[in-house]
């Protein structure tokens, strides 16, 4: 009887501060990416120190919050675990890569080495794909597995927005949260979803990022498998960073109409998979503390897909579908390539 494939699967994610003394350096490492600001290095790096120090204060309360560290690598591990679980025909192990703090991807790749693996998939945590998020990591994973000699069959998924089970786990907890929203309002009190995704600046979608589209395109999957019965809906973002215009609506402009339109809210992150200081700061702290001045009737979030069977059910069907197919970046079902008004998709740059 043969032996079962040893595949590593690389997740990637943003990453975040695992103690207090990190916020300061993770958030220049955040600012320097030149998917961020594209300025050259020299400048870049003292746009990155000017942000750092304007930002630094709010990040360090904002992190006090949720107990001055970061909960993101904790749980990317244990959806690691959980994913090599629902792999069992597979000698599977979940390697992680955060973008802007440790592990780092120079030291995961160097992990996989040692391992030694017969093959890997490359599966980021972020459905949507982005220039600044995917794009990002993915580059800085190829410089790192070339540093460290990392050569096995590799399959990359860029982005998985419109996955029929990862729609479906999505649909499954926004439904769940409706019913118990409804059943906590009084009578005569209308609900409205807002899906609310990590902002980004105007400039890098008119650059041709699909950002803004994949996410659109989320919301109207997520909708479709609700219902007819599922709350008017918009979808919004959160997370402006610089002073330079960002994709609008704003969540904090669409929690004020809510106000003022006597409307209850039912807030989803739909571009996040995992809690962490956006979900846990922004939306569950400051945009409640929002809805209550604004005059909101009742303020409602639902959580991240996390840990929920179901996604990690999605994750495993994904590397499924990138193992049928040939090594290099996978095209899975429903998210062919996003078209000539989106050039930085990467599956326009090089179809597989």
């Amino acid at each position: 009887m043969s032996a079962a494939p040893k595949v590593a699967v690389v997740l990637f994610n943003l990453g975040g501060p695992d103690r207090r003394e990190a916020i300061r350096p993770f958030l220049f490492n955040l600012f320097r990416d030149p998917a961020i600001i594209t300025a050259p290095w020299p400048i870049r790096a003292l746009i990155a120190r000017r942000i750092v120090r304007a930002r630094l204060a709010p990040a360090t309360a904002a992190y006090e919050k949720i107990g001055g560290r970061s909960p993101l690598l904790a749980q990317t591990e244990r959806q690691g675990k959980l994913l090599e679980a629902a792999l069992p025909e597979l000698s599977a192990r979940a390697f992680i890569a955060m973008r802007y703090w440790h592990p780092l991807s120079r030291e995961t790749a160097r992990a996989v080495v040692a391992w030694n693996p017969d093959e890997i998939i490359l599966l980021p945590l972020y459905p949507h794909f982005s220039t600044t998020t995917t794009g990002s990591s993915l580059a800085d994973w190829r410089e790192a597995a070339a540093t460290a000699g990392l050569a096995k069959p590799t399959r990359t998924i860029c982005c998985w927005y419109a996955d029929r089970a990862f729609v479906d786990s999505l649909a499954a907890i926004v439904g769940r949260e409706i019913a118990a929203a409804r059943g906590a309002l009084g009578p005569g009190i209308p609900l409205r979803l807002l899906f609310s995704a990590h902002g980004l600046p105007e400039r890098v979608v008119r650059a041709g990022d699909p950002y803004r589209m994949q996410i659109e395109a989320t919301a109207t999957a997520a909708l479709a498998a609700l219902g007819p019965d599922a709350p008017e809906s918009r979808v919004c973002f959160q997370s402006r960073a610089t002073p330079e215009p960002w994709l609008a609506p704003s969540t904090d402009e669409e929690v004020r109409t809510a106000g003022a339109d006597r409307t209850a809210l039912l807030v989803v992150p739909i571009a996040f998979v995992s809690e962490h200081s956006e979900t846990l700061v922004e939306l569950d702290i400051d945009y409640r503390e929002l809805a209550a001045k604004a005059g909101v009737p009742a303020y409602f979030r639902a959580p991240t897909p996390a840990l929920e069977p179901l996604f990690i059910a999605a994750l495993a069907g994904l590397v499924r579908a990138a193992r049928s197919s040939p090594p290099g970046l996978c095209v899975l079902s429903g998210s062919g390539a996003c078209g000539p008004a989106h050039p930085a998709c990467p599956k326009e740059i090089a179809p597989a």
